[in-house]
């Protein structure tokens, strides 16, 4: 058997596994989502070994998606930081077998203090899920191990299932991507969301000229502007704009009078313009939409202020 064949029987087992957990699912999980909506506190995670990997995730999932979470070690938790978990925080279990002694540790103390527990076992009979106040079952069939040792179907099934739990959150939330970015300011989502036109726009040197200008000065302001326009200006305001296209389809259309065009016969008289407050996926949205790579920008007062290109947007 080669590689190839063998990292498509992985897909074929997981994928069949992945499949088959919908039909597991129960009023549990519903009564779960609720719980967690309802709650003022924090939504906890915490596993052991593979489970508590697959806990990190789930948790750092949902912290970025809206809900206010974190993994907790179980032998951490033994040690000291119960003093983390509050009354109202809901504690999310994860075990495979349900039985992991360390987690297990942690039911006399959530009972006394009345959390809300949840657990995530592939063990809906086993002394974990039939501690906890919900059970979300995630048993699979068959591990993709060839020797039904390393846990890999097992876990993929429990990564799904935190991924369905901060996906119904989301939804049932309304969170939207203006939130997302809000926990990503760094990522290329949050710098489009969160950044104005005018923090990225080029102010300085602008590409500017009279209606009156001819070919010749025209041609020479768009290459010493470097935008790859000049922009036509009456009063401050934006009277047209023209590009290097428009310089090279007067070429082809006018020959013989080329050179004695001026700036009036060449420019565009309705330019696309964002106002300089403008967050960058709005400009994104309106060159995307209008299949053009620039846009002029101006400010309250309908004064040009600026030009914000394609790649000033950083996507």
């Amino acid at each position: 058997m080669n590689t190839l064949s063998i990292a498509k029987e992985v897909f074929e087992i997981e994928a069949k596994e992945i499949a088959s957990l919908s039909n597991l699912l129960s009023d549990d999980f519903e009564q779960s989502i609720n719980a967690v909506l309802n709650t003022t506190g924090k939504f906890i995670i915490s596993g052991m070994g593979k489970s508590g990997i697959i806990g990190k995730k789930i948790a750092a999932t949902l912290a970025s998606t809206g809900t206010p979470s974190f993994f907790l070690h179980p032998g951490e938790a033994y040690h000291g930081d119960l003093g983390m978990i509050e009354k109202d925080d809901i504690i999310l279990l994860i075990s495979n077998s349900g039985e992991t002694d360390e987690v297990l540790k942690l039911i006399p103390f959530l009972k006394n203090q009345e959390n809300i527990t949840i657990s995530m076992t592939g063990k809906p009979n086993s002394t974990l899920a039939q501690n906890t106040n919900y059970h979300l079952n995630v048993a699979v069939e068959k591990e993709a191990c060839p020797l039904q040792l390393a846990p890999t179907s097992s876990t993929t099934a429990t990564l799904v299932m935190g991924d369905a739990i901060a996906v119904a959150l989301m939804k049932l939330r309304d969170f939207q991507d203006k939130d997302f970015a809000q926990f990503h300011p760094g990522g290329s989502l949050g710098r489009r969301l969160l950044t104005k036109v005018e923090n990225v726009m080029k102010k300085d040197n602008l590409p500017i000229s009279s209606k009156d200008i001819n070919i010749k000065e025209v041609i020479h302001k768009i290459t010493d502007g470097k935008c790859g326009l000049v922009v036509v200006l009456e009063d401050s305001k934006i009277a047209g704009v023209i590009t290097d296209g428009d310089i090279r389809r007067a070429m082809e259309s006018s020959e013989d009078n080329f050179f004695s065009l001026n700036a009036d016969d060449l420019m565009s008289k309705n330019p696309k313009t964002i106002n300089k407050n403008e967050k960058l996926t709005v400009a994104s949205d309106i060159m995307n939409q209008n299949k053009v790579n620039s846009l002029l920008v101006i400010d309250d007062e309908l004064n040009f202020v600026g030009v914000v290109q394609m790649y000033d947007l950083g996507i």
